[in-house]
């Protein structure tokens, strides 16, 4: 069964983010992820957006793939980007049906 990694993020650093994104689209690669939504605009049908965030979508062949992505040193590397200032985000790992 698919999992998805979805995530709401927000740029602190267009020159960190950068490097962030690349790493993390090499690992997510690496590990069967494809990119549904990248960095798509959010609009709030109910409730609020928040602002100044936008939206990812990564399609994992199972949870067990996604997981494997999120402990990975590749992706690890990318974390220590994102620490440093890059981004904020609320990040978050559903099954599909």
């Amino acid at each position: 069964m698919a999992a998805y990694i979805i995530s709401e993020v927000r740029s602190l650093d267009e020159a960190l983010m950068e490097q962030y994104r690349q790493l993390a689209s090499e690992s997510i690669a690496a590990y069967g992820g494809t990119y549904l939504v990248r960095g798509a605009e959010i609009d709030a049908l109910e409730g609020e957006a928040s602002d100044g965030f936008r939206l990812v979508v990564v399609e994992f062949p199972s949870r067990a793939d996604a997981q494997a992505w999120y402990q990975s040193p590749e992706y690890q590397a990318a974390l220590q980007i994102r620490f440093r200032g890059a981004l904020e985000r609320r990040l978050v790992m559903v099954d599909g049906i």
